[in-house]
């Protein structure tokens, strides 16, 4: 039994619920008797433990877990007969008012929000797009002949542009023997033997890395190098060392030419340049339009959260930032980090959830409203794109169709592509070009 509906705030409501303490006390007393027939005790053999034993032993969670049983099926029966949408779980409370021969609680709650999508047509989306040109493949080809660099020893011929004894210079490979003093003691992680670097990639400081150009094989240097104040290392950070350094080894870096034997490195079998240019553009599109349509898909996102007003209800916000918490946890721990005594709020999570638990909201009226779920053949179709950058495409479809939750996340991937698909045929949308490296270089997120 249920009272009517109170609305205390936008999206609180509460109920109370009677439960009649006859139906309890039956209840207990039949599991109680069910419990008896496995319970055991010292001196009993198993399903003889007296009944009054048995209820001393197991009564308190048993009666508990009626009374759960009971509240939350009459709660249940009350909102649906209400035609309430509830939000996540009721608060419960024990009321002391009850009527005799009744127990009642408070059933505190948030219901769902009325979403009300807003004209599409006046919703404005900016979207981007970019082309791969031949300046994009010329720099995607040098990138892969750096990683395929050789090194040689400086003034050997062969290099380019030598002349009299060889100095180093940014782009050398040097190998170096150094140590650190500060106030005249040498401090951990100050001191190396055959340590090799290449300079102007700054892996060391850059008065390290100024110290050793122009230096010739043989020759030491000592200078004083300043620790930043936010130096990794803490028992050196804003302090200044003095360093002595030593070149031992000096090496030219040596990038291979462009020819048939680059382009066969690469997997051209017959070393044609054209057929690995055309590659190279293919794997370079393949990845712009990646980015492209993650752009295009947060701002199709933000434009709905702009344009849709909704009150969103704090119980999914408060699950969803104890979700996002738990998973941060899991990440950091999967990498090493010790979390056990890591303090980590929930609260810090919230902006985060808010937005999640919103986008939501609005994606599920849209989906709803338009038929925007995904198709089976979607899926499918889904899957074989994703299945064509392996060589066995039969296992990738496999893996997927062969777990419930792996099928399920290509189907979320599939409706967000169908909302965007559907808000941009809608809107006003807007496209600018965006250059090459800024769009390589963003980290939009889906």
């Amino acid at each position: 039994m249920a009272t009517a509906v109170e609305t205390l705030g936008k999206l609180e409501r509460r109920l109370t619920i009677s439960v009649p303490v006859a139906d309890v006390r039956t209840e207990v007393d039949k599991r109680l008797k069910q419990q008896a027939k496995t319970a055991r005790a010292p001196g009993f053999r198993p399903g003889k433990v007296p009944l009054k034993m048995v209820a001393a032993q197991y009564g308190y969670q048993i009666e508990s877990d009626v009374l759960n049983d009971k509240v939350g099926r009459a709660f249940n029966e009350a909102a649906t007969e209400a035609q309430l949408k509830v939000a996540g779980f009721p608060k419960i409370e024990p009321k002391q008012d009850a009527p005799e021969g009744m127990l009642a609680f408070d059933a505190t709650f948030e219901v769902y929000p009325e979403v009300v999508i807003p004209d599409l047509a006046n919703v404005d989306v900016e979207t981007v797009k970019t082309e791969v040109t031949d300046a994009e493949i010329d720099k995607t080809i040098d990138i892969l002949r750096k990683q395929r660099v050789h090194f040689h020893p400086k003034g050997e011929a062969g290099e380019h542009g030598t002349g009299g004894e060889p100095v180093a210079a940014n782009g050398d490979r040097v190998t170096v023997d150094f140590v650190g003093k500060i106030d005249g003691e040498e401090f951990a992680g100050g001191k190396a033997e055959d340590y090799a670097f290449v300079l102007g990639e700054g892996r060391m400081l850059p008065e390290f890395e100024a110290a050793t150009v122009g230096l010739k094989v043989g020759e030491s240097k000592t200078f004083p190098l300043p620790f930043p104040e936010d130096y990794h290392g803490k028992d050196v950070a804003g302090k200044t060392a003095e360093f002595t350094i030593t070149l031992k080894k000096l090496e030219w870096a040596h990038m291979p030419e462009v020819d048939a034997e680059f382009a066969k490195s690469l997997g051209i079998e017959n070393g044609d340049i054209a057929k690995m240019r055309e590659d190279i553009k293919v794997n370079l599109e393949r990845e712009v339009g990646a980015r492209i349509k993650s752009r295009n898909k947060e701002a199709v996102m933000d434009a709905l959260v702009k344009a849709t007003e909704l009150d969103v209800p704090k119980v999914m916000i408060e699950q969803d930032s104890q979700r996002l918490a738990e998973m941060t946890r899991q990440d950091m721990a999967q990498r090493g980090m010790d979390v056990k005594n890591l303090p980590m709020q929930n609260e810090w999570f919230a902006p985060k959830a808010e937005r999640r638990v919103r986008l939501g909201l609005i994606l599920g009226q849209l989906v709803n409203d338009n038929n925007l779920q995904a198709t089976s053949e979607q899926v499918k179709a889904q899957i074989e794109d994703f299945a064509q950058s392996y060589e066995d495409p039969k296992e990738v479809l496999k893996y997927y169709y062969s777990d419930r939750r792996r099928l399920a996340e290509v189907e979320a991937l599939v409706l967000e592509d169908n909302v965007v698909n559907y808000v941009l045929g809608k809107a006003k949308v807007a496209t600018k070009d965006i250059a090459f490296d800024e769009l390589m270089g963003s980290n939009a997120q889906a």
